[in-house]
């Protein structure tokens, strides 16, 4: 091992990697509470039901149309409203991943 540091670290020293690990995990966060607060809509069954999502995945909202409501078919008003909500959380998670992949390169940090 090299005096005073670890061998081939492109000449940072251990300062400089702490500092921009800092800066890297302070930048995550930043971009984490962003992306919680930005909102996500998807729609299932040609637009009959949408949802919209914020990226701390909470239900902001549910619109089915009123043609879409049928008493006699409860069951496709579900499924439509289970599709048109994972949609959004699916978008919102994707999106969340690709944003923190640009700051983090990659790298699985944990946040």
């Amino acid at each position: 091992m090299a005096k005073g540091g670890f061998p081939n670290m492109g000449g940072m020293n251990m300062q400089q990697m702490m500092k921009q690990a800092q800066r890297m995990q302070q930048d995550a966060l930043r971009a984490q509470q962003e992306l919680e607060t930005r909102v996500f809509e998807a729609a299932a069954g040609g637009g009959m039901v949408s949802a919209r999502v914020t990226g701390a995945k909470r239900l902001e909202s549910l619109v089915i149309q009123p043609e879409c409501v049928d008493p006699d078919d409860v069951e496709m008003l579900q499924d439509l409203v289970v599709a048109a909500v994972n949609a959004a959380l699916t978008e919102a998670a994707e999106t969340s991943d690709r944003e923190m992949a640009k700051i983090t390169g990659g790298l699985n940090l944990g946040l």
